[in-house]
């Protein structure tokens, strides 16, 4: 039973693997006049698994139809079929021939496309002879004969991937026509290939730029891939059509590459960019890549060349453009050639892609292919035999230039335009530490040395001069050193322009301006920038204020503000907390105006503690007062320094410009008129400006009222500002110093109010005023502190006060009413003041000594006082003007300066008197001044003037240790 039904299950699975017969097929009718007559849409295709194809037969005349079985030729168990049938209905007996090409590029695919192969492995009639293979190397071609008024049946055994893009029924000889005719047109375009190719590679061993190698690679890459396309190649050869797959892909791969190369060296785009290098060089790894995988999958590899042709034709037609605009002259003349290589891209992707189906597309592209690398050979020997003739004339010109150059001593820079080699002096490699040969390279490595903000400016300078073709070269460059810093060199050259009119080369000197460079910048950063919050300064605060007032009346919807503000009390504020901290508090300032403003918005420090803005990013009066407020508000929060807070307030003056626009010099004042209005009313407060403000003056009676009432309510406080020993950093003494706590203006330094003071006669109370204050706390400091020498006091004298002879009984009455050390309640005097009437002087000044009061001769080196007079003045000592404490002088007074305040200091000290420096505003001047013999200091780097508490706590002794203390340590 078991046996049974295996049995019959074997008989079901064979009756059920046997193949079905096919269908009869519709004849096609062989016209006798018909040259060519395609078969394939009368094919049916069959595919079977057994090796084994059983058909029926087309009916013959008498309507019979046959089956027929064929096998395999190779004896595989599954086969590919082509099925048709041919009917001779005329009389006579019939030859044709059967063709199917191995390649054909008309819809071959863009991706995975057909690269050939053979199509027909056997062909098989119903009956009749059996169809004879002719020999072709590009086709599979089988002659037939038909009987007169027979219908044959064919079957062919297609390759094992069943495509047969073409099918043709030739009549022999219109066929052996076409043939000879294509043979004739591929002898032609191969020959002038191969002329062209072998044209540029004479024309590269004449000129060896390297744009003539990469046209002739290119020219030998479009030879080998019309000759595969020709099937020249398996003529001479004997390829295979498997081999042919291989070379059709490579030969795709190596003409995008070439061309790709072409492209790079002819724009010369190496000359600048890097990056464009790495860019080209890994392309180019990524075609050659292609060619290995060529041979693992050639349609894989085939449709990624033909991609990557595609885009080098386009992204290469951009570069041209771009480049065209720039006037670059290699640009523009290949413009047409790559336009028309974009053109025939297209036209062969329509072609690939079946658009385009005509038999004659694929011979024409290819055609068309050879003519564009003949314009490119035109183009090349533009350039080949461009400047080949002499500069006629110039030698002996040249040979003069170069030996002056010679005999200078200056750097020589030489740029041959035709290699790209620049060429340099080895002074220019010595300066910054290069080994020798480092800077002669091509123009592009240049960019390597130079500072990045230079190398566009040093790139558009040689390609302006290039292409202008005239011209000369004066700038500035900076050059990176070895050990990372730049020194900056001037370039000054000329073009050299040869026979054709093209720049051969680039002649000139570079000359080192370093120092130079960095005093300029240094002048021009101290002129238009705060060293202290890096805001801009008063003047590029004008300029800006001018762009943006031109800016509104070429825009009418354009309305800038104009803010000042300034920080209420802040003098109070730098005295209590010192300078220091005063500018900590104005960097937080600057930083918190900083983040509310906008990109388009001005924020500049335009003198100690006031600020300006000019504000662009709105233009509605209600947002800007708002903004004005959230700034004041912004302003009001505490600044936090160590374990201390600083409340800050700051008064605002607004300008609302409307279609009248003023003068930036009117808008400022305007703004400052406001913000002066704010601060007389109390401060911390916003005021827009009103045409009314300008007529609210100050009357100078008010204010004098107002400065003898400030007198009488003891409103003049006086200051004292430390006087150090540069030796040991101690202090020596003080100088007293003005101030006026005015109840609505807030405190106000004596240059505020003195010119007033000076003018109305009430200079002399105040002098009087701040002697008695200064005698009677010197004398109290002094009684605290016994050393040796004792602690002086320096008091300011105008000279209203020095002409009268009320400074003896005045000087007289207050060393009566406070005793002090004599000598150590110095009268300061001005070296202009004392060369207005020298004779008195002398007279009153030897008065003050006799009463026992110091004199000190203030900013001397400011005038041009007689060394005869100086002598006879009994000045027991000078301050130095701060001119010549600070190394702020420039060129041959820089280095002057040393040798004046050494003389100074040595004409001082011989004389018998102090040398104190005043201005002294950072740690390393105070030094030098200690090296030049200075006996004292005085400056802010010591301290702002302080209050007498300040002083007290600064000069109290230390309290001695109690004995218990002192057995402990002990």
């Amino acid at each position: 039973m078991r046996l049974f039904l295996t049995t019959l299950f074997a008989l079901l699975v064979s009756a059920f693997a046997m193949p079905m017969p096919a269908l009869a097929v519709e004849p096609v009718a062989v016209q006798g006049d018909a040259k060519v007559t395609d078969l394939l849409p009368a094919v049916e295709q069959k595919q079977t698994e057994d090796g084994r194809f059983q058909f029926s037969t087309a009916p013959d005349a008498e309507g019979v139809v046959r089956r027929i079985e064929v096998n395999t030729t190779q004896g595989q168990p599954d086969g590919n079929w082509v099925l048709f049938a041919l009917s001779n209905e005329s009389d006579e007996q019939v030859d044709r021939l059967i063709v199917a090409p191995h390649y054909r590029m008309v819809g071959s695919g863009l991706f995975w496309p057909d690269l050939g192969e053979k199509r027909i492995l056997s062909l098989t009639p119903s009956q009749g002879f059996k169809p004879e293979r002719q020999n072709s190397p590009d086709a599979d071609v089988f002659q037939v004969t038909l009987d007169p008024g027979s219908t044959v049946t064919f079957v062919a055994e297609v390759s094992k991937d069943g495509t047969l893009p073409q099918l043709y029924l030739w009549e022999p000889d219109a066929y052996k026509d076409r043939v000879n005719a294509f043979t004739l047109y591929h002898g032609i375009v191969i020959g002038i290939a191969a002329l062209l190719a072998l044209f540029l590679t004479i024309l590269f061993v004449v000129k060896g730029s390297v744009m003539f190698p990469a046209a002739a690679a290119l020219a030998w890459a479009v030879l080998g891939y019309i000759g595969l396309d020709f099937a020249f190649w398996s003529k001479v050869f004997g390829l295979s059509p498997v081999a042919e797959q291989f070379w059709r892909a490579a030969g795709e791969a190596i003409l995008t590459a070439t061309l790709l190369v072409f492209l790079f060296a002819y724009l010369n785009l190496n000359r600048w960019h890097v990056r464009y290098v790495h860019v080209a060089a890994g392309w180019l790894t990524f075609l050659a890549a292609l060619v290995v995988v060529a041979l693992l999958d050639p349609p894989v590899a085939a449709g990624i060349a033909r991609l990557s042709l595609l885009i080098v034709a386009v992204s290469g037609f951009g570069v041209v453009l771009w480049l065209s605009q720039r006037n670059y002259d290699r640009a523009v003349l290949i413009i047409p050639t790559w336009s028309l290589l974009v053109v025939w891209v297209f036209m062969a992707g329509l072609t690939v892609g079946g658009l385009v189906n005509n038999d004659l597309a694929a011979p024409a592209l290819l055609g068309g292919l050879v003519l564009i690398v003949m314009l490119i050979g035109f183009t090349v020997m533009q350039h080949a035999f461009a400047g080949i003739g002499a500069i006629e004339g110039s030698t002996s010109d040249l040979e003069r230039r170069a030996l002056a150059l010679a005999g200078s001593g200056l750097i020589v820079w030489d740029w041959d335009v035709d290699s790209d080699k620049i060429f340099t002096s080895p002074e220019a490699e010595e300066a910054l530490g290069l080994k020798r040969h480092s800077l002669e390279t091509e123009a592009a490595g240049w960019l390597e040395v130079l500072h990045p903000a230079d190398r566009d400016r040093f790139r558009a300078t040689l390609d302006g001069i290039i292409d202008q073709r005239r011209g000369r070269i004066d700038q500035d460059f900076r050059l990176k050193a070895v050990d990372g810093h730049y020194l900056t060199f001037n370039l000054k050259a000329r073009p050299v322009v040869g026979a054709d009119g093209e720049v051969v080369r680039c002649i000139g000197t570079l000359f080192d301006v370093t120092g130079e460079r960095i005093a300029a910048e240094r002048l021009m950063h101290d002129a238009v920038r705060d060293n202290l919050t890096g805001l801009p300064g008063r003047e590029l605060f004008l300029d800006r204020l001018d762009q943006a007032l031109i800016m509104s009346r070429q825009d009418p919807s354009l309305r800038p503000t104009v803010m000042i503000l300034d920080i209420d009390r802040f003098r109070q504020v730098n005295v209590e907390v010192g300078m220091t901290v005063g500018d900590s508090i104005l960097l937080t300032v600057a930083r918190r105006m900083s983040r509310l403003l906008k990109p388009q918005d001005t924020l500049a420090r335009i003198s100690g503690d006031q600020f300006g803005l000019i504000l662009l990013s709105e233009s509605d009066a209600e947002r800007i007062t708002t903004f004005a407020d959230t700034l004041r508000r912004a302003l009001r929060a505490p600044v936090t320094l160590a374990s201390r807070e600083v409340f800050v307030t700051a008064s605002v003056g607004l300008v609302l410009l409307g279609r009248e626009l003023g003068k930036r010099d009117e808008v400022l004042k305007d703004a400052e008129l406001a913000m002066y209005y704010a601060k007389r009313i109390g401060g911390d407060r916003i005021e827009v400006y009103r045409p009314a403000m300008r007529q609210q003056k100050v009357d100078s009676t008010t204010l004098e009222s107002e400065l003898r009432e400030a007198l009488a309510k003891g409103e003049i406080a006086v200051r004292y500002q430390p006087i150090v020993r540069l030796g040991d950093r101690a202090i020596g003494g003080f100088e007293a110093y003005m101030r006026w706590n005015h109840p609505r203006l807030g405190e106000l330094a004596s240059a505020d109010f003195l010119a007033l003071a000076e003018e109305t006669g009430l200079v002399l109370d105040l002098g009087l005023h701040v002697l008695e204050t200064a005698a009677a706390q010197l004398s109290e400091w002094q009684r605290m502190l016994r050393v040796d020498p004792p602690l002086f006091l320096h008091v300011n004298v105008s000279s209203r006060h020095l002409l009268r002879h009320e400074l003896i009984q005045d000087l007289k009455s207050v060393l009566a009413r406070h005793p002090v050390a004599p000598g150590s309640l110095k009268m300061e005097v001005s070296e202009a003041m004392v060369m207005e009437n020298p004779e008195y002087a002398t007279v009153v000044l030897n008065r003050v000594r006799e009463l026992g009061g110091g004199l000190c001769l203030g900013d001397f080196g400011s005038g041009f006082s007689s060394l005869g007079y100086l002598q006879s003045f009994p000045f027991d000592t000078i301050k130095i003007h701060q001119r010549f404490v600070r190394d702020t002088a420039k060129g041959p007074a820089r280095a002057a300066r040393p040798v004046i305040v050494s003389s100074m200091v040595n004409l001082a000290h011989d004389l018998g008197m102090d040398v104190v420096a005043e201005g002294l505003e950072r740690e390393a001047e105070a030094d030098e001044m200690t090296q030049f013999g200075c006996e004292y200091g005085q400056g802010v780097v010591f301290g702002e003037p302080l209050t007498m508490e300040d002083c007290r706590a600064l000069i109290a002794p230390a309290p001695a240790p109690s004995r218990k203390k002192q057995a402990m340590a002990e």
